[in-house]
């Protein structure tokens, strides 16, 4: 049987089945929430990343993005969304605990920067390994400016059982092997693109920003102020999507291809092995000055702008196509969340089960490949949304049919509500059910998404961005602090911290190579 015979209706109704139905709830989840260290003012927090806090280098659950002042935040996968809340929340009181009088913040789009050279790039030690990924970094500052690099979001990992995976492919008359998995893997991540438009719609929470984030390029934009310092777009959802955020227009050229992994991992590798002028004035390792890793339009693969990426676990040193190429897709990693500014933690429980009904829709629905044409009204269609995704009567493209948004998302919730039957039965409860009848109706009154209840405090206070975000940082700061401990306790984050730090000596002192041979047998 082709792999895309059954029909939306015949895999639906296949959910229902026991092999299903024992299979549903061993959805695994994982999260990795980012954080920017902030002052007691505000501003953005200069000092090094905390010894107590770890190596950021080979520590389990706290490390560093871009910048030292960056936090990242990674939990386990775990079946209940409670369990990985209840570790997300140990992990934030700890660094509270270890931070000083610093705050987290609880935005995406950053605090007030003075400068970019304000912004300290992250250090992971003296190692080769430690030493590619700072250049990597000094590599972004040098193409996009550190400005977009400490945006925060909020990364969702989402993984299908073992037993899932055998009762889908008997399903569908096929043997349960890597291949045939990362064939269904690739069928949800092109109905995610198609889709991409609704999360920054449901859970978009940055439509206002700090004016230092912009340096001079409000004038591209029709913003309006407020406060002393805070533009925003009246409609807009997630200015972390769009081109203002994590954007890379070099990248605009490629051509990613989403219908296989095969060819995934093929035009990732295109990318990162041609050559760009326009970053040939950066040394990338000319007389051994590093200022990025090479003159490619991608250093290495993590460079690639998505907001879903296929995964597979790498070993040490190992290329993330390698291991798509040679394990097949394990996972999927969505990159398109707002954090979210109402928890304390960057994302609510109701969202775990949201996108659990969500993804699960994208897998069970028919997925035809992707055009070119396809793949740019996908894209467009999200633009559209991350900026104006809350004017009324907007209109998307849908298979080159105009539809305004409300009009198709109240069709994909019709779908969504019976997918979310299937996984409240298998679970017990109903709420999966809620979750999506919550989200229905943000889809029916715009008001009721994050982002125009975010704008409607700054408007009705007429109060900047950086200050509200200051005042939810110092609550946040003492309502988990007066948390106490649930899955993970202090005398485990110290051991953890110790065993990191171990661990970045070892690697240290097994250096054999210099930097420059190192790099070279990397990208040999």
């Amino acid at each position: 049987m082709a792999i895309d015979s059954l029909t939306f209706s015949a895999r639906l109704q296949a959910l229902s089945l026991p092999q299903f139905q024992s299979a549903l709830p061993n959805i695994k989840h994982g999260v990795e929430r980012e954080a920017l260290r902030v002052n007691p003012n505000g501003g953005l927090a200069t000092t090094v990343h905390p010894t107590a806090l770890g190596a950021t280098l080979t520590h389990e659950t706290i490390t560093t993005d871009f910048s030292e002042a960056l936090l990242e935040f990674i939990t386990p996968p775990e079946q209940q969304a409670r369990v990985t809340l209840a570790q997300l929340a140990d992990i934030h009181k700890y660094v509270y605990e270890n931070i000083g009088d610093e705050r987290l913040w609880p935005m995406s789009m950053p605090c007030f920067v003075n400068s970019e050279t304000n912004i300290p790039i992250a250090r992971y030690g003296s190692s080769n390994v430690g030493q590619m990924k700072e250049v990597y970094r000094k590599g972004l500052h040098n193409r996009y400016g550190s400005m977009m690099q400490v945006i925060a979001g909020v990364h969702f990992n989402f993984s299908l059982s073992d037993d899932f995976w055998q009762a889908w492919c008997d399903l569908h008359q096929l043997e349960n092997n890597v291949d045939n998995r990362s064939t269904f893997h690739f069928d949800l991540i092109r109905n995610f693109r198609r889709l991409a438009w609704l999360i920054p719609y449901l859970y978009g929470a940055s439509p206002a920003l700090c004016q230092s984030f912009l340096a001079g390029k409000e004038k591209n934009f029709p913003f309006k102020k407020l406060g002393v310092g805070t533009l925003y777009l009246p409609f807009a959802t997630s200015l972390r999507m769009s081109d203002l955020g994590y954007t890379n227009s070099e990248q605009s050229s490629l051509n990613i291809c989403y219908n296989d992994l095969q060819s995934y991992v093929k035009s990732v590798r295109v990318a990162i092995n041609t050559a760009s002028e326009h970053y040939k004035s950066f040394p990338s390792g000319q007389n051994g000055e590093w200022q990025q890793l090479n003159d490619n339009v991608l250093q290495i693969e993590n460079e690639l702008y998505s907001p879903i990426r296929p995964k597979q676990v790498a070993k040490s040193l190992e290329k993330p196509s390698d291991a798509l190429e040679d394990r097949g897709v394990s996972y999927i990693e969505v990159r398109a969340l707002d954090v979210n500014p109402f928890s304390p933690l960057g994302i609510e429980e109701t969202q775990f089960h949201f996108l659990d009904v969500f993804l699960l829709y994208c897998l069970a629905s028919e997925s035809p490949k992707f055009t070119s044409d396809d793949f740019d009204e996908s894209e467009s269609n999200l633009d559209k949304v991350v900026l104006e995704g809350r004017k009324p009567g907007l209109l998307l493209e849908n298979a080159s049919n105009s539809i305004t948004l409300v009009d198709w998302a109240n069709q994909i919730f019709v779908d969504l509500e019976k997918v979310a039957k299937q996984l409240d039965t298998a679970n017990n409860t109903v709420s999966y059910s809620q979750a999506v009848a919550t989200e229905l109706k943000k889809v029916n009154d715009a008001s009721l998404t994050p982002s125009a209840k975010w704008l409607d405090t700054l408007l009705e206070h007429n109060i900047d961005n950086s200050r509200l975000g200051l005042e939810l940082a110092q609550e946040y700061r003492e309502h988990v602090s007066a948390l106490n401990y649930l899955h993970f306790d202090e005398a485990s984050f110290v051991q953890q911290a110790k065993d990191s730090i171990q661990a970045r000596e070892a690697i240290e002192a097994s250096d054999t190579k210099s930097f420059n041979d190192f790099i070279e047998a990397y990208f040999a």
